[in-house]
């Protein structure tokens, strides 16, 4: 009998650590927000002297269990630009928004961060349009980003991050399919967005083989669009 018993305690005690590291890597999802970068960039484009609402990164940040297994969205010195092609026709998310006042707005830092993402003012309400068709990833809400939205592409290549939403779109779901042009939310300040300044917080990345929503290379959403 005591065998038997030493033989269902090693499965018991794996499943117990398992649980227990996920519950953690949720925590973590839901307290910090997407991974953080492990490479800097330059701190700003020079000339640009734009203004800018000073935002905090948004993007899951990924610590405790996760980290051993999953690396932050990573960027070199270079920009870093989808190769698949498959970024293509696509629409800005925010009706009437100039892509050429999102340049820069990659490389700027937040703190001691790099932004890895533009930043689109608009007023509160305002509709977000998905970029591409595709499918909802993942909606996902934490103290960085608020109500947050992933869209990946018909490819499975690249995911579309939309931040800081006033709230979704009513009966948005995870693994709905949606069509360019469709609603999936409102421009707000959830998270750590300045209560004064509404805009979306808007990532593109290139994912990884294995197609986790929260894991992946960021992308200049600027070169995505402008090529």
């Amino acid at each position: 009998m005591p065998k038997k018993s030493a033989r269902h305690s090693v499965p018991l005690a794996a499943l117990f650590v398992a649980f227990c590291a996920g519950a953690l890597a949720m925590w973590a999802l839901s307290s910090y927000g997407p991974p953080k970068p492990a490479i800097r960039v330059q701190a700003q484009l020079d000339g640009d002297v734009r203004p800018r609402p000073v935002v905090a990164d948004t993007r899951p940040n990924v610590d405790a269990a996760e980290t051993k297994t999953a690396r932050a969205p990573t960027i070199g010195a270079e920009r870093v630009v989808a190769t698949t092609g498959a970024a293509k026709n696509l629409r800005v998310p925010i009706d009437g928004s100039d892509v050429e006042t999102w340049k820069g707005g990659f490389a700027e830092h937040r703190g001691n961060r790099p932004h890895e993402a533009v930043d689109i003012l608009a007023p509160r309400n305002t509709p977000i349009h998905a970029v591409s068709d595709g499918t909802i990833a993942k909606l996902f809400v934490s103290n960085a980003g608020g109500y947050t939205v992933y869209q990946f592409d018909p490819s499975g290549q690249l995911a579309y991050y939309y931040a800081h939403l006033e709230r979704y779109a009513d009966g948005l779901h995870d693994g709905q399919t949606v069509s360019k042009g469709d609603i999936i939310g409102y421009v707000g300040t959830s998270g750590n967005a300045p209560p004064g300044t509404p805009h979306l917080h808007f990532g593109v990345f290139q994912l990884d083989d294995d197609r986790r929503w929260w894991h992946g290379k960021a992308i200049d959403p600027y070169e995505v669009f402008h090529k």
